[in-house]
């Protein structure tokens, strides 16, 4: 017998993708749970209206302290992490429903890859295409790490299994939305650094965020995405700039008093 499975889908202001989010789950859900963080627009109201979703609520602190509090009120003991601008694929829905039929006593989680898309254009390079991430796993044998972005499932190497269908994901369907995420990721990365006691230099900052445009651009065929493709890498590259010129801030930068003497 398969073994039910609780749809988790963490949101926050997500009007313009919840409904298509959750339309795309509801086939292989035993529940869906969406975990809002208290948001300011009809996500919730559109929830309520295309029913047979349960809902929890809290203020967000950051992206592991608030799947990990999601987490445990799942009601079922497999749990699939989907954000609001991700969609579930056919063949992806397919193998977790055969993966939870032969349920594998060795297996906490399940890693898998995504169809990326930036400002409705595929992107198939940029190193997007060999990114994976555990998103299928025992609700009482996982955690995720603790980070405030880029958070990590915590579990063992060996009881990892391995999915070939994807995620949908559409990155994004702003350019201003993006950098201000942008933004609040590398301000906190930044201080991450910082209190972990790294430091930085003109030439590293330099150094590093063009090494990171060339290894995208060129050696992970970058170009071959267009031109949506180039401002993937120039925004990858950019993120970088701005994480080390922002710990540069935090080691180096001279106050207002400071320059006045």
């Amino acid at each position: 017998m398969a073994e039910k499975l609780t749809v988790l889908i963490p949101c926050r202001n997500e009007s313009q993708n919840i409904r298509e989010c959750i339309e795309s789950v509801r086939d292989i859900a035993d529940e869906i749970l969406v975990a809002d963080s208290l948001s300011t627009d009809d996500t919730l109201d559109i929830v309520r209206r295309l029913g047979g979703c349960r809902i929890i609520e809290r203020e967000f602190v950051d992206h592991a302290d608030f799947k990990n509090w999601a987490i445990p009120q799942a009601s079922h003991p497999w749990v699939l992490v989907v954000d609001a601008d991700e969609r579930m694929s056919p063949k992806l829905a397919a193998e977790i429903r055969e993966a939870l039929a032969r349920e594998n006593p060795l297996l906490d989680a399940y890693r898998m890859r995504r169809d990326n898309f930036f400002l409705g254009y595929p992107i198939r390079h940029c190193g997007w295409n060999t990114a994976t991430i555990i998103r299928l796993f025992r609700r009482d044998a996982c955690r995720y790490g603790e980070a405030k972005v880029h958070e990590k499932m915590e579990v063992q190497p060996d009881r990892i299994g391995s999915l070939r269908g994807k995620l949908v994901h559409y990155t994004c369907d702003s350019l201003d939305r993006w950098m201000e995420k942008t933004n609040r990721y590398t301000t906190v990365m930044a201080e991450e650094k910082h209190a972990a006691g790294h430091w930085t230099c003109g030439a590293g900052i330099l150094g590093i965020s063009l090494v990171r445009f060339i290894h995208l651009y060129i050696i992970r065929g970058g170009f071959l995405d267009g031109t949506a493709g180039l401002i993937v890498c120039i925004s990858s590259a950019f993120y970088t700039f701005s994480k080390h010129a922002k710990l540069w801030q935090l080691n180096h930068a001279k106050t207002l008093q400071q320059n006045r003497t």
